[in-house]
């Protein structure tokens, strides 16, 4: 459900007809609805609501300043990819607890922004990115929080373009190889290992992809803390589809019964 509908044949944004605002402020115009931003969000936060989840918006959806704020009015955490995305997270409201930098392009001034903004959560995706990381945290004397984000090899089902979850997509480490990683960070001065992350892809019109990726993180999450690993989060990633034509779209409450399985297993804090 959203806010815009037709009436006679003008389009209207929730008790506002669009050509009466094309007249106030001039074309073109970007035209959002907050009650439909703030349903969904409550739709979906909602489906979550038992499990203590923190749910982060991923800010390079959208990075208008006024979008934002409306999310996080209603308690959302930001995901964001750049400085520019943590900076208008923290303009618009965002508590740095509750934002995750996630992201394969991120520079030195950047991770030493972030730390100095005190953000909850580094999404680290290769061995240069977490040692570089740790170089600047131990330099400004900080422990960086982190979560390796892996690669499952689960295909999404979805356009080619925007699946991130295969062995040949350029996006996570290989499950393969996070044990040893995640044993190498724990022994780093500026970084401290507390968790998984995982993205499959966006536009997702189907479970069983999720229900694969989290159950090859969770087998994970066993072999670390078999090894004497700390793992207190997981950073569940992906996109439920919405509809474009006749695509039928997963509900927030089915995606929501695999989170809570998955949470159920492995007693850990949860960002979506």
């Amino acid at each position: 459900m959203n806010h815009f509908a037709y009436r006679n044949g003008v389009l209207f944004a929730e008790e506002v007809a669009v050509p009466d605002i094309a007249a106030r402020v001039g074309t073109p115009f970007y035209c959002y609805s907050t009650a439909t931003l703030r349903r969904h969000y409550q739709v979906f936060a909602g489906a979550l609501s038992d499990m203590g989840v923190r749910v982060c918006y991923a800010v390079k959806a959208n990075s208008n300043l006024a979008v934002i704020r409306t999310l996080a009015a209603l308690g959302a955490g930001a995901d964001v990819v750049s400085e520019g995305e943590l900076r208008r997270a923290l303009a618009a409201g965002v508590a740095p607890r509750d934002i995750v930098f996630s992201g394969v392009g991120k520079t030195h001034a950047e991770m030493a922004c972030a730390l100095a903004s005190g953000i909850g959560q580094f999404n680290v995706e290769s061995v240069p990115e977490l040692e570089a990381l740790d170089r600047v945290a131990t330099d400004m004397g900080l422990r960086a929080a982190v979560a390796l984000r892996v690669n499952p090899d689960v295909d999404a089902l979805t356009h080619d373009k925007i699946a991130t979850g295969r062995k040949e997509d350029k996006f996570g480490i290989d499950i393969a190889l996070a044990p040893a990683l995640y044993a190498h960070a724990a022994d780093m001065p500026g970084v401290e290992p507390v968790g998984i992350a995982v993205h499959i892809g966006s536009q997702l019109t189907s479970l069983a992809p999720f229900r694969a990726a989290f159950s090859r993180v969770a087998d994970l999450v066993r072999a670390l803390r078999s090894a004497g690993h700390t793992v207190r989060r997981l950073d569940l990633g992906g996109g439920l589809g919405i509809t474009f034509r006749d695509e039928r779209a997963p509900s927030p409450e089915a995606f929501a019964a695999d989170v809570r399985g998955t949470r159920a297993r492995l007693s850990v804090g949860l960002a979506v």
